[in-house]
Order: C-alpha cells, then sequence, then structure tokens
C-alpha cells in the first residue's frame, strides 16, 4: 500500500480517481447488459479491475495492482475485450443537434481549456495535475446551461466514449509507468553503447539526426514523448550532443518537441490519435495518424536542421 501524505490536492486527485473509477464501472455494467456482444463477461472483468486499480489503488498492496495489469494485458492480447457501446446516437440525431447549436458546441471545449490553464496557474494548491479535472467540471457545468441535456446524457455519453476508445485508452498511464521503468532500469546507457559504435566521432549532424530520429521512434513505441525524451536524453542527448559543445537549452527543447512528431504518428498516443478518431467516428481508427503522417515527417526534418543550426 502507498503511504498518501493527505492534503487538499491529493484528496481532490483521489475524488477524481474514483469517478474515473466509476465510470470504467459503469462501462463494465453496459458490457454485461449488452446480449449482443459475444464475449460481454470478460470485457466486463476488464472494466471492472481496471475500475478496481483506479479507486482502491493506493489501498492495496502493489503486487496486487501488478497483477491486475497482467490480467489485463492478457484480456486484451486474446482479443477478450470486445465494443459494447450503448445509447448510440443516429446519424439523424446527430446532424440535428449540429445544425441547432451550431458553433455553441465549441464553447464548453474552449471553457474548459481556459480553466484549465487558470487553475493550473492561479490555483497551485489545488494541484496543478487536478486542473483538467476541476476544468472538466466547469466545462460540463457550461454544457448544462447551453444545452440543458438530461441529466443523465453526459454520463451515458462518457460511458459510451470510453467503451468506443476502448483498452487504448489506458496505454498512456502505462507507457508513463514503463518509461520510468526504463531510466531506472539504465537503457539510456545501453542505447548510448549502441549509439556511440554508429556515429563518426566529431560528426554533429548525424549525432543530431539520431538524437532526433531516436527521440521520433521512442515515443512512438512509448507513445509519451517525456517518457522518451529522459531514456534518449540520457542515452545519445548528454553524451553525443551536449557533452560535445551543443547548446542544452536547444537540445532539450527541440528534442521533446522532435518527440512530438513521433507522437503524430503513432496508435501508442491513444489520447491524440485513437480518441479523435472514436470521437468523430471515422471509418478507421488510424485516419488521423494518416493525415498526421507527411506534416510530422517534415517537421521532424525541420527539427535535425534547426538542432544542428542552433545547437552549436
Amino acid at each position: 500500500m502507498l503511504e498518501i501524505d493527505w492534503n487538499t490536492s491529493t484528496i481532490l486527485a483521489e475524488v477524481f480517481y474514483c469517478i474515473i473509477g466509476l465510470i470504467f464501472a459503469f462501462t463494465g455494467v453496459n458490457a454485461l447488459k449488452n446480449k449482443e456482444v459475444e464475449k460481454r463477461t470478460t470485457t466486463a472483468i476488464f472494466w471492472f479491475i481496471l475500475a478496481i486499480t483506479f479507486i482502491a489503488g493506493p489501498y492495496i498492496p502493489t503486487w496486487i495492482t501488478g497483477a491486475c495489469i497482467i490480467v489485463l494485458a492478457i484480456l486484451t492480447a486474446v482479443g477478450l475485450v470486445q465494443p459494447a457501446a450503448m445509447h448510440i446516437p443516429t446519424a439523424k440525431e446527430t446532424r440535428e443537434n449540429a445544425d441547432k447549436y451550431g458553433y455553441k458546441s465549441f464553447i464548453p471545449p474552449v471553457v474548459l481549456a481556459l480553466s484549465a490553464v487558470v487553475v493550473a496557474t492561479f490555483f497551485t494548491d489545488l494541484g496543478a495535475n487536478n486542473a483538467i479535472g476541476i476544468s472538466a467540471a466547469i466545462g460540463l457545468i457550461v454544457a448544462y446551461f447551453i444545452f440543458k441535456p438530461k441529466f443523465s446524457l453526459p454520463f451515458k455519453d462518457g460511458i459510451r466514449l470510453t467503451d468506443n476508445v476502448g483498452t487504448t485508452g489506458i496505454l498512456p498511464q502505462v507507457l508513463a509507468a514503463l518509461g520510468s521503468l526504463f531510466t531506472a532500469a539504465g537503457v539510456g546507457a545501453v542505447i548510448a553503447a549502441g549509439v556511440g559504435a554508429i556515429i563518426p566521432e566529431g560528426n554533429h549532424f548525424i549525432a543530431v539526426a539520431v538524437y532526433c530520429i531516436g527521440m521520433a521512434l521512442f515515443t512512438m513505441i512509448m507513445g509519451n514523448g517525456f517518457a522518451a525524451f529522459a531514456v534518449i536524453t540520457v542515452g545519445i542527448g548528454y553524451p553525443f550532443l551536449i557533452a560535445q559543445g551543443a547548446n542544452p537549452v536547444v537540445v532539450g527543447a527541440l528534442g521533446l518537441t522532435a518527440g512530438y512528431c513521433g507522437t503524430l504518428m503513432t496508435p501508442m498516443a491513444a489520447n491524440f490519435n485513437i480518441m479523435p478518431a472514436a470521437l468523430l467516428e471515422t471509418k478507421s481508427k488510424y485516419a488521423i495518424i494518416i493525415s498526421q503522417l507527411p506534416v510530422a515527417l517534415i517537421m521532424l526534418a525541420i527539427h535535425i536542421v534547426l538542432m544542428y543550426v542552433l545547437a552549436f
């Protein structure tokens, strides 16, 4: 079990984790209710286990949480988790609502974004990590005033979206943890040893190219630029660039955004690429990635040139 230093920030975080856990639990209940889903029992088990880790995670032994994650991985790997969404609006309902509300639909998301910045900047006692949860509540209240839906509709739609995104929705949490694990395990040192054999000594351009491309590729694997940054910068950025005289500010700033080029090209960045596809209900869940691919490659090339010119 984890030792928690209870304060306003941690209490608020626990509230949000419990809310998320309840959404997962109700997603599991929906799966059990939907008799059209062939594997509804195992689908429900997946969501129930995930709900337990969010709601009771700090209060159960860490090895149990680890076992839960393994079970989740097995259920996903063998295809025992299926979409089970209910309360899906028809194309006619979607069109009618779009025509009725028009650009008003953008007001809640804009309010959410602005209030998140305000909370994170001026109400630091609440915790920067809680800013998105607080702003989501504010955005929901604004949406109620504008659209005046039935009280239950946002909750039903939230559960439907969770089901639509599916198992990839938990990738950011899992991959962020994996990044920390890789750093602690010394993966950066292993990468440095391998890269040192292929980069000619004193060739700054190749070192820059390998660093930027490595950041993009590792971000594609990890689905998280921050997780990749720690590993690749330790393994390549510091020994082959900063230690050779490169400006660390330039290397750090452009290295991280080079990683974001990889974010645009991977389904592992589920919250950026898979969730929008689910929201837009595209025919292919990879439609967002395919659209972003040319821009991402051009941006990556520009990063290499900028880092080479500005860092040395």
